[in-house]
């Protein structure tokens, strides 16, 4: 059995498209169970629809508190028997109790070379701050903010007239390269944690 994941976007749903792209090219052995947004009428619904995936809006804005919000979305993922939560441009804080849901079964992309510049802007933050090298990072989810353990980074060079519009352009490019193969090394056992690390194991014979 290939495994089950749960996508959850905010926006535009490209490293979505990026792991879509991947199962139906037979280089990821998973398939997506359900996609879900936490607001209405974005671009990652769209693709959702277009790949024949389930695809569910639950809007932040439609329930009183965060308990009653991720309540909903864990009924969905527990419903279609999700494996691994994937977060791709999920522009929201997980609670402890969502995150005990699904121990060291969530994974998140951030577009910076952890753990530096954690948040929302940091393209910028890498820009202000002057380095010469930015990139992503895909790591499992942990109780703080792009904290969690580190799974694979890529490195992509932060040249002198970039703006955080150009740079953002090109770290997207590794996402949608990183992403995939994260989630193939999970389906194949391949990761172990170990603290703070992530230990990546020979591919079995």
């Amino acid at each position: 059995m290939s495994l089950k994941l749960g996508v959850l976007c905010s926006g535009r749903g490209t490293d979505l498209q990026s792991i879509i792209d991947a199962i139906s090219a037979k280089k990821l052995d998973a398939e997506i169970a359900i996609v879900l947004t936490d607001r209405p009428n974005v671009p990652a619904l769209i693709r959702a629809e277009k790949a024949k995936i389930e695809n569910i809006c639950v809007d932040r804005k439609q329930f009183s508190d965060q308990k009653a919000f991720e309540g909903k979305l864990l009924d969905h993922l527990f419903r279609v028997g999700v494996d691994l939560v994937v977060l791709a441009g999920f522009m929201r804080l997980l609670s402890s109790k969502f995150i005990r849901a699904y121990p060291n079964k969530i994974m998140n992309i951030h577009p910076a070379l952890l753990p530096n510049f954690p948040g929302t802007h940091a393209q910028r933050d890498a820009l202000e701050y002057g380095v010469k090298i930015s990139g992503c990072t895909i790591h499992f989810i942990d109780e703080g903010m792009d904290t969690g353990p580190i799974i694979l980074q890529a490195a992509v060079p932060v040249l002198e007239d970039d703006t955080e519009e150009t740079l953002s352009r090109r770290i997207l490019e590794e996402e949608h390269k990183l992403y995939p193969r994260a989630i193939q090394l999970y389906a194949e056992g391949r990761l172990k944690i170990e603290g703070r690390r992530v230990r990546i194991l020979e591919e079995l014979l």
